[in-house]
């Protein structure tokens, strides 16, 4: 199509010296090969008024953003339809409605007062001009897009204890825009991503796409919902809440190119669940917010509760559930107010609830099986005798029959998450671009890569992409029998002592003796060759549930330890250093 249309111009390349010529968007002749734009423009003849030529030439921003058919748009709206569509897909999860339209909406409103992005008479976009507004005469209708996140009269803050209004301010964004340079938006679609890529305010948190989980992550801290967020970081990696690429929900009069891409394009990485909670707090300091509502017992982030999702998602004895209940009540990690996220505290306590449940129950193995590489083995022989025994009983959990389940389910998962993971196209289908001149060679280099992908799962004779599978809280579904390890009995390793009963292993290791310096970002280190190969496999497994790193469930570990055996700890204090170095077994 550009060839008949350029066949005309036979002038040769300036740079190159070659005759290949094609059409900007503005009308002007650019080099395919070199993509060296010309001053010159294509000749149009009227063909209403005979003998009469026109030459179409760029009329800078206005021209070009007709013929693109784009809207004046800015950045802090790119991220507001990311957020309208991430609130949409957690509603379709089950997520109760008034996540999005009360507690989101007012979290959102508060960032964008906060950052001087809008709410405020003076938003940093009219790039400092002094554009008075009054309130009187303040609407909101260029906000009423799909994504109504500022739309007052659809979001009406809830009141009551528990809502976030007391802190919403009753300012809006101004309806007029100011009006900008021409130069201002010359490197991007947005009219401010240039000077927002730019901005580097002390003091402010600039919005960015793994900011975004942030923000839902602390909505579904408030409303107490039965997310946690290892698992919103899996229904990411699922497809089943958009983030990579999620630029692509954008509507088609919002054109993304230069500048944009940096901002809204996430380069081949899934988000990481210790960035996202540094985020999350980040993010509810700089917006002040007050003390989230109590996590009570019956809350579904309290530790007893997710003990008993995990006990069941590791498939093990129902009756580990009272030990970990106690270990809870022990340690005080269950008390309200350990819980409770307070941002504005002076000793801010926030707390990992996903990691810290699976640590409580590692502890509870370590008391159970002591996890040495011995006494694990040794009570796994004592319950298959019994079990080969007593057939009609209740049988006894046998830690080496769950390991061999385990391991086989964990490795055939792991195998299908890496092959999923290589698989994932992170390319979008709507491509982004550096400038309109590279916009052809993008799209085409983007046609010529999907036509050799359908050329190869042709000759691999592979179907095409699996079906998105239905979003779940579980990822191990164990069925009655030989797997199912949920109704065995822990009677092969607890004796009863009068009216109690306590654990036949009377020994304990403590995971680490030393934790790091304040200043350190760490609590401790983990090398896998200091412990045994069991609590290696348990930490590994586990870890795997909430896609985290080994190393930060050992860390919590550790502290629900230390918390444990308070004495322990002070005489391994006292202990000279050469001793540190020896694992200790201590009795309880």
């Amino acid at each position: 199509m550009d060839r008949e249309e350029t066949k005309e111009f036979k002038e040769r390349c300036s740079q190159c010296a070659a005759v290949s010529w094609g059409l900007t968007d503005e009308g002007k002749y650019y080099c395919t090969s070199c993509h060296n734009v010309t001053e010159r423009s294509k000749e149009v003849v009227d063909t209403a008024v005979p003998n009469t030529k026109i030459k179409a030439i760029s009329r800078g921003l206005k021209t070009k953003r007709k013929l693109e058919k784009g809207c004046d748009w800015y950045v802090c709206e790119g991220f507001q339809y990311i957020l309208y569509h991430q609130a949409e897909a957690l509603k379709t999860l089950g997520v109760g409605p008034e996540f999005k339209n009360e507690v989101l909406h007012n979290l959102w409103k508060r960032y964008l007062e906060k950052s001087k992005q809008a709410y405020c008479k003076n938003p940093v976009y009219t790039r400092r001009r002094q554009v008075k507004v009054l309130e009187d005469n303040l609407t909101h209708s260029d906000w009423a897009s799909e994504p109504e996140l500022l739309s007052d009269s659809t979001w009406a803050p809830e009141s009551g204890p528990e809502s976030l209004s007391d802190w919403q301010t009753s300012k809006h964004i101004p309806s007029t825009r100011a009006s900008q340079p021409e130069s201002v938006s010359a490197c991007s679609g947005s009219l401010d991503g240039v000077e927002y890529s730019d901005r580097k305010e002390k003091g402010i948190v600039k919005m960015t796409v793994p900011r975004t989980l942030a923000f839902c992550g602390l909505a579904l801290l408030w409303q107490r919902e039965t997310v946690a967020l290892s698992d919103l970081l899996r229904f990411v990696e699922e497809d089943h809440i958009p983030y990579i690429n999620a630029y692509q929900h954008f509507p088609e009069e919002m054109k993304l190119y230069g500048r944009d891409k940096g901002i809204f394009s996430v380069e081949v990485i899934w988000p990481d669940y210790e960035e996202i909670y540094k985020n999350m707090i980040e993010v509810a300091i700089f917006l002040d917010l007050p003390r989230f509502p109590d996590i009570t017992e019956d809350c579904y982030l309290h530790p007893n509760v997710l003990c008993m999702k995990y006990l069941m998602e590791v498939n093990l004895p129902d009756e580990m559930h009272g030990l970990t209940c106690q270990v809870v009540k022990m340690t005080g990690i269950g008390e309200v107010d350990f819980l409770t996220f307070d941002p504005i505290a002076k000793m801010k306590k926030t707390v990992k609830y996903d990691v810290q449940a699976l640590a409580v129950i590692v502890v509870v193995l370590k008391l159970l099986f002591l996890l040495d590489d011995n006494l694990e083995w040794s009570l796994s022989d004592l319950a298959e005798q019994h079990n080969g025994m007593n057939d009609e009983d209740k049988p006894w959990f046998d830690f080496r029959k769950w390991y061999q389940v385990m391991k086989k389910s964990f490795d055939k998962k792991k195998q299908a998450w890496e092959e999923a993971r290589a698989k994932y196209m992170w390319k979008s289908e709507k491509p982004l671009y550096y400038s309109h001149i590279d916009k052809s060679v993008v799209y085409k280099r983007r046609e010529m890569v999907e036509n050799l992908q359908r050329q190869f799962s042709a000759l691999a004779d592979s179907t095409s992409t699996t079906e998105k599978k239905a979003p779940s809280s579980f990822q191990f579904n164990w069925t009655a029998g030989d797997t199912c390890f949920h109704g065995h009995s822990l009677q092969g390793v607890l004796t009863r002592k009068g009216q109690a009963l306590i654990t036949k292993n009377s020994l304990y290791w403590l995971s680490t003796q030393k934790f790091c310096k304040s200043y350190c970002k760490h609590v401790t280190t983990y090398e896998e060759s200091n412990f045994s190969l069991s609590y290696q496999f348990i930490l590994s497994t586990f870890s795997f549930l909430l896609r985290i790193k080994t190393s930060l469930l050992h860390e919590e570990v550790s502290l629900i330890e230390k918390k444990l055996f308070k004495k322990k700890y002070s005489e391994a204090k006292q202990s000279s250093p050469r001793s540190k170095r020896v694992r200790k077994h201590w009795k309880k």
